[in-house]
């Protein structure tokens, strides 16, 4: 799995304009919250492997990048969790999952080809 860094509100633009041609994870973890760290881990687990790979996966360290993960919060319309994984196709969020109902099975079943 490879994970590309979200820090900042204006990526984010690029982002949602990029979940237009492809699907787009993100991923927003707390560093300091092991039930975070547990989600992050297994989601790495279950990635390869799963039949993913045009899914690009961005990761949002919500302690450093608070008002990033407000941003994404606002303009995606989901309640600010974390964890959390969130999946955008066509410019908006289809599947948001928190805590310990992420998963990578849950995830493939709402990514269209």
């Amino acid at each position: 799995m490879n994970w590309h860094p979200l820090t900042s509100t204006e990526q984010l633009d690029e982002i949602i304009a990029e979940s237009k041609e492809t699907p787009v994870v993100i991923f927003k973890h707390s560093t300091s919250c092991s039930i975070s760290s547990t989600a992050k881990s297994r989601v790495e687990r279950q990635w390869n492997g799963a039949g993913l790979d045009h899914v690009k996966a961005y990761y949002l360290d919500l302690l450093r990048y608070r008002p990033v993960s407000q941003e994404v919060a606002e303009v995606l319309h989901v309640q600010h969790q974390s964890p959390q994984l969130l999946l955008l196709q066509d410019g908006v969020c289809t599947y948001d999952a928190s805590h310990m109902s992420i998963g990578v099975d849950a995830l493939k079943k709402k990514v269209t080809a």
